[in-house]
């Protein structure tokens, strides 16, 4: 079993610190984890649609930040080529890049369905591949893909959201296997609510006028105590980054890291109860029963 050390021996036998991939990288998680990283001695390399707006990270010798769209595979490449460039080599990739659709399921268009999946799911999906051949010439990788609570359980008015997380799951826990074989691994994290600009940059409410009397009462239950749960004790970015180091540095084949107390009491009442007991107490924390 190979164990991983605080750097690597490239093929001229010069020593390279570990490198990070992180997509996502502009603000939240991302920013924070490219922030923790460097300060424990890593190369990052922080990764954005927008690296041209950028203020903070650039300034640091060990971090590379550069473009990257996870829908658009020519940036993706052109960003794993440029951080290979840079450092030599990369290591561990943090899927991080996301954002959630809240609201009527019914309301949704075709095309913000396609987004949530194409941005949640296949950018996971499009960045994992491209670094895939990498992972195998060296002979070592992580991979590990940002999900969420709701990527084990369903609220209510989540459900595009929920629905991509889920696979998410799924794909990440059969890649796993897939890929031990070439020691890569595979970890997920799962936040439950993070203190985070989620809910203003990262969310898109789908809502619909004509559909706004048969939904209302329980869109507006919802709503109230979504805003009611993002005023309480959340978790914080940089204690989202800690969790990731760990889950980059442990040396152990664990899968699934809960980060936050919200979300390991909300998995663990999903695991020790029926569907009817846990769906029933969930209707009525959102006062939907």
């Amino acid at each position: 079993m190979l164990i991983w050390a605080c750097s690597s021996i490239d093929q001229r036998g010069e020593n390279l610190m570990n490198t990070i991939l992180i997509t996502g990288a502009s603000s939240g998680i991302g920013k924070a984890t490219a922030s923790y990283f460097a300060a424990k001695g890593w190369n990052v390399i922080a990764t954005m649609r927008a690296p041209e707006e950028e203020t903070e990270l650039i300034n640091r010798e060990n971090i590379l930040v550069v473009r990257l769209d996870v829908e658009n595979e020519k940036t993706i490449a052109s960003a794993v080529d440029e951080g290979i460039g840079r450092f030599g080599r990369i290591d561990v990739l943090l899927n991080n890049a996301g954002y959630g659709a809240f609201g009527i399921f019914e309301a949704a268009s075709e095309q913000q369905v396609q987004r949530q999946f194409g941005v949640n799911v296949f950018g996971v999906m499009n960045v994992t591949k491209a670094l895939l051949p990498h992972f195998r010439k060296q002979g070592a990788g992580t991979i590990i893909n940002v999900s969420s609570m709701l990527g084990k359980i369903g609220f209510p008015f989540f459900s595009l959201y929920a629905a991509a997380k889920w696979a998410v799951e799924g794909f990440s826990e059969s890649l796993h296997y897939e890929l031990s074989a070439h020691n890569i691994r595979v970890k997920i994290i799962e936040p439950g609510y993070v203190a985070t600009d989620f809910s203003g940059r990262s969310i898109e409410v789908l809502a619909d006028d004509r559909l706004g009397s048969a939904y209302q009462e329980q869109f507006q239950a919802v709503l109230n105590k979504q805003m009611e749960n993002l005023q309480g004790d959340l978790s914080t970015p940089t204690e989202l980054a800690e969790i990731i180091y760990e889950a980059a540095t442990d040396n152990t084949a664990a899968l699934r890291y809960i980060a936050g107390e919200d979300a390991r009491f909300a998995l663990t009442q999903r695991q020790n109860h029926s569907d009817e007991t846990f769906m029933a107490s969930i209707a009525e924390q959102f006062q939907l029963s």
